[in-house]
């Protein structure tokens, strides 16, 4: 089996598969409870949870484990804009956004609320002098995404931070960064909201982080017993946050090092990407090297992909959320409707290997070859 879907989903790590194990079996009281089991488990939970503020800088206070980043997202976009439309009902958000976040958009409308969409320009960044002509006094929020999980362009927040607050200090900067932590270096300093999430890092699926920093109000969406924090209620669920916490641990350490060697993999798919008639890369100067997506012009993505399936090589159209749809990224960077609807995404890990890669590049000729030549004989 070859796996180059990583940006879909990751394995769970045998180390993080370990602290679960032994945290499901040694820990079974409630985080809630007042019994001794239940501060065994609570104190655990504060050590996770103490450790990934650490890691990140940050207060344990603004840090609330969800599901999954899509209820990070609802979190921050409908939990902020309902506790503060006193201020104003206008949002900006960015056209290389997780499809979560439109869905998300399009509640809102209903809502009362307005949404801009900022343009890009041909490098996938945010275009910085159309975000200044969308701000306005009743802009309430941005979101932008840190890195695109289709082409994987990395945006520059700080800068799109200090854009926002130079026109309106009111608004506030949300990031979707579930494709970009420990996949290239962050700093939650950089934004007011994040989305977060484990089983991108090899962790498990289920849970995630929704960091809010301490000044920002942001009404639940979710009411119960039991909470954790005010953002939150219910019984937390130890085992997930347990290996949460040591995925996030493991994926951001020598990040530098991880991102250099999944470069060098990335140059050889390209290189040999160039070489193949029909195929075009869909790519620019700020995309990180795990996200490699290319258009196939003659070749239905989900017949090639099909394909592929048979030699047990596991790759995605664009994300998951939108399997088999258009490439709204790539259509937002290239202004083509066929290069944005023949997309499929290759995506790499540290744990790739360079075997991998030319037993892949071998098995993609193959059935590139196969299916252009069937191809032309049904137009003869």
């Amino acid at each position: 089996m070859i796996y180059l879907d990583y940006s879909a989903t990751t394995p769970v790590s045998l180390e993080v598969l370990d602290v679960m194990n032994k945290t499901t079996k040694d820990f079974i009281g409630n985080a809630n409870s007042l019994n001794a089991l239940g501060l065994k488990s609570k104190d655990l939970m504060n050590s996770a949870t103490k450790q990934i503020a650490n890691l990140f800088s940050v207060l344990e206070s603004e840090l609330t484990y969800t599901s999954s980043s899509t209820e990070s997202n609802n979190l921050a976009l409908i939990g902020y804009a309902l506790a503060n439309y006193k201020k104003g009902k206008h949002l900006i958000v960015s056209k290389l956004e997780h499809p979560s976040i439109y869905a998300i958009c399009d509640y809102l409308v209903t809502l009362g609320f307005e949404i801009s969409y900022v343009n890009n320009d041909s490098d996938g960044l945010i275009d910085f002098e159309h975000l200044k002509k969308l701000m306005r006094e009743d802009t309430i929020l941005v979101s932008v995404c840190a890195v695109n999980s289709e082409v994987g362009v990395r945006q520059p927040l700080k800068m799109i931070r200090q854009i926002i607050k130079k026109i309106n200090s009111n608004t506030v900067l949300h990031s979707d960064m579930t494709q970009a932590i420990g996949k290239t270096s962050i700093s939650l300093h950089d934004v007011d909201m994040a989305s977060i999430s484990s089983h991108k890092i090899f962790g498990p699926k289920g849970i995630a982080l929704f960091y809010k920093n301490s000044q920002i109000t942001v009404k639940p969406l979710i009411y119960g017993s039991g909470k954790s924090n005010e953002l939150k209620p219910g019984t937390p669920p130890l085992p997930l946050i347990v290996g949460f916490s040591k995925a996030l641990r493991l994926a951001t350490d020598d990040l530098e090092k991880k991102e250099k060697y999944i470069g060098l993999l990335n140059d050889r798919l390209c290189k040999k990407f160039a070489t193949m008639d029909g195929i075009l890369i869909n790519k620019t100067k700020y995309s990180i090297p795990h996200i490699l997506n290319i258009s196939l012009m003659n070749v239905k993505p989900e017949t090639f992909i099909r394909a592929l399936d048979n030699d047990a090589v596991y790759i995605s159209t664009n994300t998951a959320c939108s399997s088999g749809e258009l490439s709204s990224s790539v259509m937002a960077i290239y202004n083509d409707l066929k290069r944005a609807t023949h997309t499929i995404r290759i995506s790499l890990a540290s744990i790739t290997t360079s075997e991998e890669i030319t037993k892949f590049i071998e098995i993609f000729e193959k059935n590139y070859h196969m299916l252009n030549t069937l191809l032309a004989k049904e137009e003869k």
